[in-house]
């Protein structure tokens, strides 16, 4: 029989197991929670995230990557 690791099959995370998974500040976590800005479970005043949770907290924050080319320079041009 296979051996399932709890934490891949865990249901809900403290703000804090959380925060430390997606590499953000507990407090953060917290006021978008609080705000409602950001998908989260309150089992009565007790906040977590589910794995959905933290997934969507980190598609939301993705951003295009930017260009690495520099910007174009104008440069005078002379004509005689």
């Amino acid at each position: 029989m296979p051996r399932h690791d709890a934490d891949t099959h865990r249901l809900l995370y403290t703000p804090a197991e959380a925060a430390a998974l997606l590499a953000l500040r507990e407090s953060w976590l917290r006021r978008k929670a609080g705000r409602r800005e950001i998908p989260c479970t309150f089992l009565g005043k007790h906040l977590r995230f589910s794995s959905d949770d933290l997934t969507s907290i980190a598609q939301t924050g993705a951003r295009p990557a930017r260009s690495t080319r520099p910007p174009a320079r104008h440069t005078k041009s002379f004509r005689n």
